[in-house]
């Protein structure tokens, strides 16, 4: 007699996806996280570099130049990354996972939005270390937003930490020495 084929077990990552996947099924929840993503996109972080272009002197100009040239570093890498692993976004891949909002690509591996949060809050606050209580928290929430909407799998979200991290200390270790303390 033929088995019928016995259906993966999930991994912890799949489960935890899903498990924090469900909270955004609650629609102050799903809505809040949709609007944290949304601002995550890049509102937010535009609209802190001229901000700190137009009201912090010449230090705020480096610091929002620095984040900008950052952010396209991120934005390639990531783009790269994804393009190579092709790693398909949990709720093509887990049942039961859904998007509450569209994806901006189509695969999961890094979450740019995450590690572009990083690598900003990183360089912005080498420069702006009072920024430390609006961008260390709205980091972790973009963080925790592309998980609950389904659009990444925690192990995304933490591999663009890392990646961020790394990403925004080399940039500040690169750019110390090329009059980063005006």
């Amino acid at each position: 007699m033929i088995q019928p084929p016995v259906a993966p077990h999930p991994t912890l990552d799949a489960r935890l996806c899903s498990r924090a996947n469900r909270w955004g099924t609650r629609r102050a929840i799903g809505r809040f996280f949709a609007v944290v993503s949304r601002l995550g996109d890049g509102m937010f972080w535009y609209a802190s570099m001229a901000a700190l272009a137009i009201f912090g002197g010449a230090r705020g100009l480096q610091a929002s130049v620095h984040m900008a040239a950052t952010g396209l570093s991120a934005l390639l890498l990531y783009r790269a990354l994804k393009g190579w692993t092709k790693r398909p976004r949990p709720f093509r891949a887990c049942p039961g996972v859904i998007a509450h909002v569209p994806p901006l690509d189509e695969f999961s591996f890094p979450s740019g939005h995450t590690l572009q949060a990083v690598a900003f809050t990183l360089v912005a606050l080498a420069y702006y270390p009072v920024l430390a209580a609006v961008l260390m928290p709205f980091t972790v929430l973009v963080a925790l937003s592309r998980v609950v909407l389904g659009l990444h799998y925690p192990s995304d979200v933490l591999a663009a930490c890392v990646i961020g991290g790394a990403l925004g200390s080399l940039s500040l270790y690169a750019v110390q020495g090329v009059s980063f303390w005006l």
